[in-house]
């Protein structure tokens, strides 16, 4: 009798096992209806995403063709004036007295500072657009840099300032974009310009390391509030200074000279102190990394 007893348990245990596999069915029905929800969210939000993407584009498209035409719309009047003023300045009228001539240079630079306003609008325009061509070539640094003293030459105006090339040291032929270079550092020149009411600004180059060159443009004029640092190269920002309320920009250079920067595969960044004048960085590498399609170059 004693070797019957298993068997009257045997039902009670397969019962359980039944229960016990019919509660995790459940609980698997469970968290499969719990995950096809969850797909199902996750589907939806990527819907989503997907439109607010195709709308962003075509933000951005929109704002590049506006940027693009009104640039272009522009430059016709803007040539007028500084013609008419070139005209007025040469005295090919008939002279004129110290007061007009002063109104006359006042409408010059205007007209320029316009003008440069145009540039950058179409600049800016044809980054975000994907439009900017790079074009690497092999290039010697103390050419680059006696361009842009040449350039600089005739406009420095005030006499209590200096612009000082420093004679490159150490750094080998580039292979990069030159005139993408050399917007770069003349945008960070006239900045530093434009702030410095007396001093000097300097430009300098050097090695950072074995595959990069640190370029710098340091000036003694009034600084900048490190509360700024961080949006001093996003797009229309200016900071107030009793100089800016004279010389007004569009806030686009330094925007600029940072995208054109990272299509060279380069970095800016600032050191600055209020009232302790301004640095300038753009490092960039030696040698343009290879773009899709494009021949390998060669020294």
């Amino acid at each position: 009798m004693t070797g019957d007893a298993p068997q009257a348990h045997a039902p009670d245990t397969l019962d359980k096992a039944l229960q016990r596999l019919a509660a995790r069915e459940q609980e698997l029905a469970a968290l499969q209806a719990e995950l096809d929800e969850t797909n199902r969210g996750v589907l939806a939000l990527y819907a989503e995403l997907d439109v607010q993407a195709d709308e962003l584009r075509r933000a951005t498209e929109l704002k590049s063709r506006f940027l693009a035409y009104m640039s272009h719309e522009f430059r016709t009047p803007i040539g007028a004036i500084r013609s008419i003023a070139r005209l007025l300045a040469d005295r090919v009228d008939g002279p004129l007295t110290d007061e007009q001539a002063r109104q006359v240079r006042f409408i010059q630079d205007t007209a320029a500072e316009f003008n440069d306003m145009v540039d950058d609008l179409l600049d800016l325009a044809r980054v975000e657009a994907g439009r900017v061509e790079i074009s690497p070539g092999w290039f010697e640094l103390v050419d680059l840099f006696s361009a842009l003293r040449g350039m600089f030459k005739p406009i420095l105006t005030n006499p209590n300032v200096v612009l000082v090339f420093d004679e490159p040291q150490g750094v080998p032929q580039l292979f990069s974009d030159d005139r993408k270079l050399a917007q770069i550092l003349r945008n960070f020149i006239s900045n530093a310009l434009k702030f410095t009411a007396r001093g000097e600004v300097r430009v300098s180059a050097r090695r950072e390391d074995d595959a990069h060159v640190r370029f710098s443009v340091s000036d003694t004029g009034i600084g900048i509030d490190p509360a700024f640092h961080g949006a001093i190269f996003q797009d229309f920002v200016q900071v107030d200074s009793p100089i800016q309320k004279r010389l007004r920009g569009s806030g686009l250079g330094l925007s600029l000279s940072k995208r054109l920067a990272e299509l060279l595969g380069g970095t800016v960044a600032l050191d600055s102190h209020l009232g302790e004048g301004s640095t300038f960085h753009v490092v960039l590498p030696l040698r343009l990394p290879a773009q899709p399609g494009a021949p390998e170059g060669r020294a």
